[in-house]
């Protein structure tokens, strides 16, 4: 493999085109992306990206303009080789339009859904609410979702082409008008999870979707343990990720950790969406939870002191205000060994991920770095 790093020519060409999609996409596309409603634009996104990842010359093009590649961004988490830490967080492509797209433009991962066992409609709309002013997306979307039968079968296809990028699928609870009590709940997700064995590289378990009907009803460490006595007995070869609830003080939190690791769990994203308004001015009638640099810090100390007390234990996919490659190398040296993003992706543009990944790079380096795991957990005292 030749990495763009290491090529002169390529590396100049990167960086140029870089600067042009990043100019494009602040005095164009933004424009005309931001003039429009937030529900439709997000229509508008996905319908693109799964045209576009139909017409090869295109991809190719995209790869070679902005696709990035470093030696020193390669990492193994969880048994797991990636190209380079960064991903996309779940809730942006629920039902796995965008992988093609995202493996060109040099992401190292994805999430796709949540998806759920039936169908879900999610919640009623207006699903996204702009916040620019504090660099936040607020969502209400309740897990709309095709289904894990056709979501799952679509991850499959892009795992088994995918060659560059890696795809994990978030399963959770379907949140619909069939929704009953919690051993309906449980099996909801042992269907999704029978479903994805085998055919993605990683799996995570969504505990904490903050915008459903019946709630977070496996937040707590009684029907966690009962969630993951029924999981565990789903024998599958993936690494198995939870995503972890935000707006929990430690004390909480550490117990549903303490849960978690006497059960088949690999690693732990920190956090879902921030539910938390404080100190925040936002219509009163807006529903939902707040996504980007509102869930910043509190993001980042759930980091730190996971890995001071379980680093031993669970990969640390990191979560919540990645915008700058100072902010994912923060996260980075808080514990975790991944980092993951969705709402840079609307406010920065396509490109960023080029700025994420030349950016840890340089900064890896600087630092004496030769890997990014060596730089995993290293503010932890």
């Amino acid at each position: 493999m030749t990495y763009v790093s290491e090529s002169p020519l390529h590396n100049a060409v990167n960086k140029a085109s870089t600067a042009l999609f990043q100019t494009a996409y602040k005095y164009g596309v933004k424009k005309v992306i931001f003039g429009m409603e937030p529900d439709d634009a997000h229509e508008a996104t996905i319908n693109f990206s799964r045209n576009a990842g139909k017409i090869a010359p295109l991809m190719w093009l995209l790869r070679q303009m902005i696709d990035y590649t470093d030696p020193i961004l390669e990492t193994k988490v969880m048994g797991v080789d990636f190209n380079n830490p960064f991903g996309l967080s779940a809730g942006l492509d629920k039902n796995c339009d965008m992988s093609t797209v995202l493996e060109a433009a040099g992401f190292g991962f994805e999430t796709v859904g949540s998806t759920t066992a039936r169908p879900s409609d999610g919640n009623p709309r207006p699903w996204f609410h702009r916040l620019p002013e504090y660099a936040s997306m607020m969502v209400h979307a309740g897990l709309a979702n095709d289904g894990s039968e056709k979501v799952i079968n679509r991850v499959e296809k892009a795992y088994t082409k995918s060659t560059t990028m890696r795809l994990s699928v978030s399963i959770a609870r379907t949140n619909d008008d069939f929704t009953k009590d919690d051993a309906e709940g449980i099996e909801d997700y042992r269907i999704s999870m029978e479903r994805a064995v085998g055919k993605s590289h990683m799996i995570e378990v969504n505990i904490s979707c903050p915008n459903t009907r019946v709630g977070e009803r496996f937040v707590n460490p009684e029907t966690l343990d009962k969630l993951f006595d029924v999981l565990d007995t789903v024998e599958h070869p993936q690494p198995v990720l939870v995503k972890m609830p935000q707006d929990k003080a430690w004390p909480e939190f550490k117990e549903l950790l303490d849960v978690l690791a006497e059960h088949k769990v690999d690693g732990v994203t920190i956090a879902n969406l921030r539910k938390d308004r404080t100190g925040l001015t936002i219509p009163t009638d807006w529903k939902g939870n707040l996504s980007g640099m509102p869930a910043y810090a509190k993001s980042n100390e759930l980091i730190e002191r996971t890995y001071c007390d379980y680093g031993e234990r669970f990969a640390i996919a990191g979560v919540g205000g990645v915008f700058t490659p100072e902010q994912a190398y923060r996260k980075i040296r808080a514990g975790s060994s991944l980092v993951m993003f969705v709402s840079s992706l609307m406010f920065r543009g396509p490109q960023n991920i080029t700025t994420l990944k030349r950016g840890l790079a340089d900064l890896l380096r600087r630092d004496g770095f030769d890997t990014v795991s060596e730089a995993v957990g290293i503010d932890v005292a």
